[in-house]
């Protein structure tokens, strides 16, 4: 697209949203300082970076699809989020799971992880002048394989499970210290059934005494912060979730943990966006891993659908930035690798855009008066007001490609980099 005729629509949209008491160069001063945290498990499939005696053990994660290109190592899997990087706006954050730590070609056990097996990373993300959040890694491993991690019956399992979630959290504080932000640390277990459970009561008392003895060190929130994910029902969890959202919230609350809302975690005709008005009048932050189911939690790149608008219009109406952190969470091995990172990514800040440009103080006046049929006939005109050219202007100024002018990037990356992966 021709700079001066993204320029000259973005005139034409400012003065359309300004009619309406909407700033566009507000909304995009804003969205400049939101930062998503990117997942690396969509640049190799959640293979991760471990020496393993076997492959395909437990846990219940599973990338469908058999895309040509997927990152084999800790290199391909860097310069593939350094591409991505280079066709997105705005300044964002990595999100790395404990089995991608930088292991040397060691067989290193989850528990005996520590700093240095991240300090690469660490490095790494200075030099991009970007940020990095952490996860515990209880799934593909050997003591998963029971469907049980820190719930499960077998103290020395359980000890097991223990010890890596007191390193993951380590980890993260080290990540907090060196990047001069709080790195944020989330705890999501696979502990669950395929069929009926009759002892409910002692897995989530198991998993509760886990969680207190993985918590027992405090670190400043200015260094690391956790976060605690439920899930509906999984691989292998369909009939009985441990960790469900019931437990989680309750226990968040509890000890002052954030509770983590994933998109694909919940029933499919249950909203996301609902919850957080709930929630966050009884806790300060809360973390949304942003995905698309399809039917079940099949972690979907995100579009900007109707679940993903709705969310970013909840944040926005309630000037709620400032206390939510937003990570993507997904991995599809059926498209282009990349393509698909820079599609969730790009929806998700196009969803964020759409609702900095709603007129929410006319909106809730409207409301406040009882002129609903306003607010409804203002709602129903936004949704065909220019995003579009507010968007291009926004990545022509970030000097990246606008519009879909990222495709042939991306096309040609895949030939010069990725079909050399076998």
């Amino acid at each position: 697209m021709n700079p001066a005729s993204i320029e000259k629509r973005y005139e034409m949209a400012r003065e359309l949203y300004a009619e309406n008491l909407v700033d566009t160069n507000r909304a995009l001063e804003i969205l400049q300082n939101i930062h998503l945290s990117i997942p690396c498990w969509q640049a190799d499939d959640v293979a991760g970076l471990e020496i393993r005696d076997e492959a395909g053990v437990g846990g219940g994660i599973m990338a469908t699809g058999n895309y040509p290109g997927r990152a084999r190592n800790i290199d391909e899997v860097r310069t593939d989020l350094e591409k991505v990087l280079t066709l997105i706006p705005g300044r964002h954050r990595i999100n790395l799971h404990a089995m991608y730590g930088d292991f040397q070609g060691q067989k290193v056990d989850r528990d005996k992880i520590n700093p240095a097996h991240f300090q690469s990373w660490i490095d790494w993300a200075k030099s991009l002048n970007i940020g990095l959040d952490f996860n515990s890694t209880y799934f593909t491993h050997p003591r998963a394989n029971s469907g049980f991690t820190l719930s499960s019956k077998d103290d020395d399992i359980r000890n097991f499970w223990i010890e890596h979630g007191k390193r993951c959290r380590q980890i993260a504080a080290k990540m907090g210290e060196a990047q001069g932000s709080p790195c944020i640390h989330n705890t999501w277990i696979p502990d669950g059934s395929k069929d009926i459970v009759i002892d409910k009561w002692v897995y989530r008392k198991n998993l509760r005494k886990s969680l207190d003895e993985i918590f027992s060190k405090s670190y400043p929130d200015s260094l690391m912060r956790d976060s605690v994910e439920s899930k509906l029902f999984g691989l292998g969890s369909e009939t009985f979730v441990v960790g469900s959202y019931d437990f989680y919230l309750s226990y968040a609350l509890k000890n002052a943990k954030m509770i983590c809302l994933d998109m694909g975690h919940f029933h499919p005709t249950e909203s996301i966006a609902d919850k957080i008005s709930s929630i966050l009048q009884f806790t300060d932050n809360l973390l949304i891993h942003i995905s698309r189911g399809v039917r079940w939690d099949s972690d979907h790149v995100p579009i900007m659908n109707h679940e993903l608008l709705e969310l970013a219009k909840e944040i926005v109406r309630n000037q709620l930035l400032d206390r939510i952190f937003l990570a993507l969470d997904f991995f599809d091995a059926s498209i282009n690798r990349t393509g698909a990172y820079v599609i969730g990514i790009h929806s998700t800040l196009k969803a964020l855009l759409a609702a900095l440009l709603e007129p929410v103080d006319t909106l809730k006046e409207s409301e406040k008066t009882g002129k609903t049929h306003i607010t409804l006939a203002l709602t129903e005109d936004h949704k065909t007001m220019p995003l579009s050219a507010v968007w291009n202007y926004y990545c022509l100024k970030a000097n990246v490609p606008p519009s879909t002018e990222w495709v042939p990037e991306v096309e040609n990356y895949e030939v010069q980099e990725l079909s050399k992966r076998k």
